[in-house]
């Protein structure tokens, strides 16, 4: 059996689960400046470029720049997440496995580096071992997703083709992304459904997979 030469993470609702801090920090900025806000303009921004997402709160009528309202809503999920690890099922026994089994892996997410510094150490003590040996955050990157540049970033880190490796998102952004990388993308559905995007491997869930299903996804997506 032949691994990956490297896994790709998404962080936000594929490792753990903070879309709900992300949405009730939307829903509470809409509110304050008086915007209709539905479960679809909810769904729009899951896994969105946080300046994307901005903007979308500008041209709604928020009269605030772009870098504060990332600032704002990065700070209001830090603070709902305070120092708990929601991991979404089977994330923690996976990078497990993929750490003992000596796979490199990356954290690609759009989040800043704020967060992903707060999530790595959660996770960094949940496995008592360093979960990540790269990490690519959205206020690095000139572009975001679904751009390719986050994953190809992440795999430049690590020193692999990007064709050897496998992603593992939950939004429409992100498998854009991973896919425009030539990434193998397996796609597990949370606040969004993406089972159905062209391309992507279609998991229910993380839950009991193990590093050979990723093996096995590679092939699945290149039959």
């Amino acid at each position: 059996m032949t691994l990956p030469a490297a896994v790709l993470f998404d962080m936000d609702g594929t490792l753990i689960d903070s879309e709900p801090a992300w949405m009730a920090a939307e829903a509470r900025l809409a509110a304050e400046f008086g915007i209709d806000w539905t479960a679809a303009d909810a769904a729009a921004l899951v896994g969105i470029d946080l300046w994307d997402g901005a903007a979308h709160f500008i041209a709604r009528g928020v009269t605030m720049d772009a870098d504060a309202i990332v600032e704002r809503l990065v700070d209001e999920v830090i603070a709902d997440l305070g120092d708990t690890l929601p991991a979404r099922p089977g994330a923690l026994e996976l990078l497990r496995q993929l750490r003992d089994a000596g796979v490199p892996v990356a954290l690609v997410t759009m989040s800043t580096r704020a967060l992903v510094d707060r999530v790595e150490a959660a996770f960094a003590a949940a496995l008592g071992s360093t979960p990540f040996d790269a990490t690519v955050a959205g206020d690095e990157c000139d572009e975001g997703k679904p751009h390719p540049e986050p994953y190809l970033r992440g795999a430049a880190l690590l020193g692999v083709d990007a064709a050897d490796a496998v992603a593992i998102e939950d939004s429409f952004t992100g498998v854009a992304s991973a896919l425009a990388a030539g990434i193998t993308t397996i796609g597990v559905p949370h606040a969004v459904d993406v089972s159905r995007v062209p391309g992507v491997v279609h998991w229910p869930t993380l839950a009991g997979r193990t590093p050979a299903d990723l093996a096995a996804a590679i092939r699945e997506a290149r039959a």
